[in-house]
């Protein structure tokens, strides 16, 4: 039998797939051994201690940082690991953090305009008219993130929900094949973290999201398979009753 072939990694349903991914700061291991894979149209949760990491996983993923060893595939063959964070966007991997940017002195609309795929020419965003094909997709993504209504307003009177929403908007504007989201319900009021919930299933529909959060009721509204990081690798997978039930999880997370 050939052991060489066994070894290959069957990628034909994964959008992003980690192996062994290692990454240290001054002898600190943020990521040991990580190996994740996640499948074309998934909604994936992330959860996990401080220190877990999270932030590390998408900054590698995102190009921010560099592994130590380890495979970083996205859409099958592409290596992560040889392109710049420029040329990862190019890609289609669209990334939110967790305090919203977006541009306060500029329209909601204008906003999603400058963040569309295409020309974002300065010359070409002066000339636009509100018309057309990009007209129409801007109509679709204030739908889709619920802020019609303030398609003229300054982004920056909108409250911290609807500033999640928009960048969220910026984001699918760019027509991304995978979006990582951080925290996005930090701040929120109730009604607006169930609206963040419907938003982001809504997305998942058209799109493949990873979603790292810290409010487990919320990841349970998401109704997604879960990972559990812990000092760098994974602890843990499951739907949320699974792991909220894992001993280990429990011992390093949850608390009892």
């Amino acid at each position: 039998m050939n052991t060489t072939l066994m070894k290959q990694p069957d990628l034909t349903h994964s959008l992003l797939y980690l192996d062994g991914v290692t990454v240290s700061f001054d002898g600190f291991r943020a990521l040991d051994n990580l190996s994740l894979d996640i499948s074309h149209g998934e909604m994936r949760a992330i959860i996990g201690p401080n220190g877990a990491g999270k932030t590390t996983m998408m900054d590698v993923v995102t190009g921010k940082t560099k592994p130590d060893s380890g495979e970083v595939l996205f859409d099958r063959n592409i290596d992560l690991t040889t392109r710049d964070e420029a040329a990862i966007a190019q890609l289609g991997i669209g990334r939110k953090f967790q305090r919203p940017t977006v541009f306060d002195n500029h329209t909601v609309e204008d906003n999603v305009l400058l963040s569309l795929k295409g020309d974002r020419s300065v010359r070409r965003n002066l000339l636009w008219r509100g018309n057309g094909e990009e007209a129409t997709r801007i109509g679709q993504i204030l739908a889709t993130i619920g802020l019609t209504a303030q398609r003229q307003r300054l982004a920056g009177s909108l409250s911290h929900g609807q500033k999640q929403w928009l960048e969220i908007g910026m984001l699918i504007a760019q027509d991304p094949k995978l979006l990582l989201v951080d925290e996005p319900v930090a701040g929120m009021s109730d009604a607006e973290t169930e609206t963040t919930a419907e938003l982001l299933k809504d997305i998942a529909k058209d799109h493949t999201v990873i979603v790292v959060e810290h409010d487990m009721e919320f990841v349970r509204r998401l109704g997604v398979k879960v990972t559990v990081l812990h000092e760098g690798s994974v602890l843990a997978e499951g739907s949320i009753d699974e792991v909220s039930g894992n001993e280990r999880v429990i011992e390093v997370y949850l608390g009892r």
